[in-house]
């Protein structure tokens, strides 16, 4: 907005030519420009709307974007402008890499299931190792990568949410009644129990996450094309996030149903959709260059989950009885599923409002430019 009021300043109320103090100031936005489109996200990430753009004489920013492109002076063979209201090309490649982690994690459940011992501690090693390789070269690659990478703190909160997957609630169960009494053995009938039905499904459903924002940017891109204001298209965004989310959770929840009923385990549906809901949203938010909210978000939930069973061991120390309560009553009430399920469900809540307002800024959209 800051732009906007000292271009107000600088031009005076009965200019005859108010776009072109406009253009002045925003010459070299509309100089790299490669379409209308371009200068409208443009102008919308310094604050103008379609009211001011009334006072351009205007009826809304796109109008203004594409007599602003007309009037930049350009080559008379310039370059072809990359199309942006289609989404990339599928590609094999990104393919692959969204199905590999699903696939290591698939070789590591039938290694852990298949090794006694020692033999399987170096099993789950060297799958975790393989499986996190796999995941980081899916996310830097396709429809799934981020126009900037993944902050650390980020990634590291997202491993503890998927390890608390794993190991959480069967520590939490073994806590509230005296255990453990020894470290898992990578059974789910152990003192400590470990699931792994959720966190297949979860790498399975990268898959279908990569789909789902492939058709993500496919939608808005042209909705981005055919709507003649910022508010029409922001209307028209909100509905096609919904949807993504929505094909994302069900096919989730198709995984999760086959994962375990092969595993024989019992069915984490709630927490599951939670976790899932949370990590998609977070990715779909960083894929468009908004990351400070997902960082938060996901780091913070990492800590709620981790305090449930660290208050409870936390209790058995002498006068610290009172550190207990809470979790205590909410796993009585709820079992302890309620925990994970209320953290990722009220995370991915807030993350899903404030999507619900930053994707629908045309800005998010323009795809950046292709490296020199």
């Amino acid at each position: 907005m800051t732009d906007l009021g000292e271009l107000n300043r600088s031009t005076p109320p009965g200019a005859a030519d108010p776009v072109k103090a406009l253009l002045h100031r925003h010459r070299d936005l509309c100089e790299r420009a490669v379409d209308p489109l371009e200068i409208a996200a443009g102008l919308e990430a310094h604050g103008i709307t379609d009211r001011t753009a009334a006072r351009f004489r205007h009826r809304d920013v796109f109008s203004l974007a594409e007599e602003l492109y007309a009037r930049v002076p350009r080559d008379e063979t310039p370059p072809e402008p990359t199309p942006t209201t289609t989404a990339p090309k599928r590609s094999t490649g990104w393919t692959v890499l969204t199905l590999l982690p699903g696939a290591l994690c698939v070789a590591t459940v039938i290694a852990l299931r298949l090794t006694h011992g020692q033999t399987r501690l170096y099993a789950v090693a060297a799958g975790a190792l393989a499986i996190t390789l796999a995941l980081r070269a899916a996310l830097r690659r396709g429809p799934l990568s981020a126009r900037t990478d993944i902050p650390p703190r980020s990634a590291t909160a997202t491993c503890w949410l998927l390890t608390y997957a794993v190991l959480g609630d069967g520590l939490l169960a073994a806590a509230v009644t005296g255990g453990p009494d020894g470290l898992p053995d990578g059974t789910a009938e152990g003192d400590w129990p470990i699931a792994l039905a959720p966190v297949t499904a979860l790498a399975l459903s990268c898959a279908p996450a990569a789909w789902a924002a492939h058709l993500f940017t496919a939608r808005v891109r042209r909705r981005l094309a055919s709507s003649r204001g910022l508010e029409d298209f922001s209307a028209s965004v909100r509905p096609v996030l919904i949807g993504v989310l929505t094909l994302f959770l069900a096919a989730l929840t198709a995984l999760l149903t086959a994962t375990t009923a092969l595993l024989d385990e019992p069915f984490a549906l709630p927490a599951t959709l939670a976790l899932g809901g949370l990590l998609f949203l977070a990715r779909l938010l960083t894929i468009h260059g908004f990351t400070h909210a997902p960082r938060v978000i996901l780091t913070v939930t990492a800590v709620a989950q981790t305090a449930g069973p660290a208050t409870i061991l936390m209790a058995r120390l002498p006068g610290w009885d009172v550190l207990a309560t809470p979790v205590q009553t909410l796993t009585s009430a709820w079992g302890v599923a309620a925990l994970p399920t209320l953290t990722c469900g009220a995370a991915a809540l807030v993350l899903l409002l404030h999507a619900s307002r930053k994707l629908p800024r045309a800005s998010a959209h323009i795809p950046p430019e292709p490296p020199q």
